[in-house]
């Protein structure tokens, strides 16, 4: 719930001292407005492990190509590299800092950032060096981090760097993660269209319910009233009323017990029935599960599985969450959450936010599910919470879905006024 709070206010979390004096010297940089960065350096290893850093949170170190490129590589000593990162070689100059800095500001139009990279083992002064970079970072429309990590070699030369106004970092994963982190929070959230809903039936369903889980119609009333799409069903205690309903429904089917909580724990849930026989045989088994009320069929359809669902936090209001369906939400415990209320627009974020979101795009010639559909969903709920803040819990496990449709297949809510 804090996470999402802080998410939906714009405020950048950070989990220990040098993280929190990284993310000041960060925001003391020009804003990066983009996800493509530079790295500018003279050592190869520091390189690398700044551009894994940056690349493995979702920012990017694209290859640089092309005229500018061929000009400026045969303006630096011979064994650079531009494709980026930039490695003018340990025997770069202050001069040839200075000409990468402005290539990069003025003619690499796909480049939003830079990060320079600078040292010293102590064999010669780079005063010269950082005199060039602060001159820079206080001319470019392009944010430039400083990474100088040779705290101890180049210790002068660094509050030299200080004395003129600057900061600068000295480890280069912190400095990439840091970045990472406060270009991956979003600014804050307060303008939105909410989904609209049919308030006055949610509102007259919630007035006749108990404290506790609404009884099967009454979910399927709310996932109508909501506008969520769900696969028919029919609950009975009567075998004979069953049959009679699966006749209607065809075969293959679903049957499903009503009363327990956890369906499948129990043996509740039985899949792919085809004949009379077997639901009458199903039917007297589930009825003799403990706290069965009933039993549920549905017309048995298939597709990924998904999960939406919303929890109430306490004092920060309700949290809608989604993620992976079926048991898989368990496995992985890949979710994304964030407080209501909001609109569709921050409901895809959190779907583009999941480790899963391949699957969900279609991955190795499997096809994937109208995101765009699930966002909808995940938006409804958060419309429901402001419809029924009586709502303490609800979850829709699974929501099957393709590239065309997406339907909860089984719901549960519990409520507390």
């Amino acid at each position: 719930a804090i996470d999402s709070l802080f998410k939906k206010a714009g405020i950048v979390r950070c989990y220990g001292r040098e993280e929190l004096v990284y993310t000041a010297g960060v925001f003391m940089q020009k804003e990066l407005k983009g996800k493509n960065i530079a790295v500018i350096t003279h050592a190869g290893g520091p390189g690398v492990m700044l551009t894994d850093a940056l690349s493995n949170g979702g920012l990017a170190v694209p290859k640089i190509e092309g005229k500018f490129a061929k000009e400026l590589l045969d303006i630096l000593f011979p064994g650079s590299s531009v494709a980026n990162p930039i490695d003018f070689l340990a025997t770069g100059t202050a001069e040839q800092l200075g000409i990468i800095i402005d290539y990069v500001n003025d003619k690499f139009k796909d480049i939003d950032g830079m990060v320079v990279i600078f040292g010293s083992p102590g064999l010669g002064e780079i005063y010269d060096v950082y005199k060039v970079l602060h001159e820079k970072m206080e001319k470019t429309k392009k944010p430039i981090y400083p990474l100088l990590p040779s705290i101890v070699s180049a210790g002068k030369e660094i509050d030299y760097f200080k004395s003129l106004g600057q900061i600068y970092f000295s480890d280069e994963v912190n400095l990439g993660r840091t970045i990472v982190n406060v270009a991956n929070t979003p600014k804050p959230y307060t303008k939105f269209e909410q989904i609209k809903i049919d308030v006055k039936k949610v509102r007259a369903i919630i007035s006749k319910a108990k404290d506790g889980y609404l009884k099967p119609e009454q979910t399927a009333e709310i996932l109508d009233a909501a506008g969520i799409a769900r696969v028919p069903e029919f609950v009975s205690d009567k075998k004979a009323k069953i049959v009679t309903k699966a006749k209607e429904f065809g075969f293959p089917l679903v049957m499903k017990v009503v009363g327990p909580v956890h369906k499948s724990d129990v043996g509740g849930i039985a899949l792919n029935i085809k004949t009379e026989k077997e639901i009458e045989k199903i039917f007297d088994k589930m009825m003799k599960i403990k706290d069965s009320k009933g039993v549920m069929i549905q017309p048995m359809i298939s597709g990924k599985e998904f999960f939406a669902g919303i929890n109430h936090e306490g004092k920060f209001g309700h949290s809608i969450l989604c993620g992976l369906g079926g048991i898989f939400i368990e496995v992985f415990k890949d979710t994304a959450s964030n407080l209501a209320p909001f609109g569709q627009d921050k409901a895809l974020e959190m779907i583009r936010s999941l480790k899963s979101y391949k699957i969900i795009q279609g991955v190795r010639g499997q096809k994937g599910i109208d995101e765009n559909k699930f966002a909808e969903i995940i938006a409804r709920l958060s419309s429901l919470t402001q419809a029924a803040p009586e709502i303490m819990e609800m979850d829709i496990n699974p929501l099957l879905g393709n590239e065309k449709d997406l339907v909860a297949v089984d719901a549960r809510i519990r409520v507390k006024k």
